[in-house]
């Protein structure tokens, strides 16, 4: 259900490549939440780096909610660049797998299973 990839690359350079490789597959980063900042700005002691990438392909988003409007629920998706014991990872929760258990429909599925395709392309040149 998840796809994780150790990365070489320091916490600031795995997210930028992220941020490129999202873009370079023509999906746009709508927003990053720095879960480990916010938490930290709140008084929480936590030593590790965090942060979610909200991206989302409009087409492929268009086609998700034209079938079933309640899952707007599961977008965008979501991928995370984040360290654990000082190693940087990146990784996301696979969509179709997500959306299977949400839905039976068959386009859906076919949609869920082209994001994560390009969704792990992008982990992976971003590692």
């Amino acid at each position: 259900m998840y796809y994780v990839v150790e990365s070489n690359k320091s916490f600031e350079q795995a997210a930028t490549d992220l941020d490129t490789a999202v873009k370079n597959h023509g999906f746009g980063v709508l927003h990053v939440h720095d879960l480990g900042a916010t938490l930290r700005s709140k008084g929480f002691d936590f030593a590790e780096q965090c942060q979610v990438f909200e991206v989302c392909n409009p087409g492929q988003a268009s086609k998700v909610l034209a079938t079933d409007m309640r899952l707007n629920m599961a977008l965008p998706c979501r991928i995370s660049v984040f360290t654990e014991k000082g190693q940087t990872k990146i990784g996301l929760i696979k969509p179709a797998e997500m959306l299977a258990t949400l839905s039976q429909d068959p386009t859906l599925a076919q949609v869920a299973q082209e994001v994560e395709e390009k969704t792990m392309q992008m982990v992976d040149e971003a590692k």
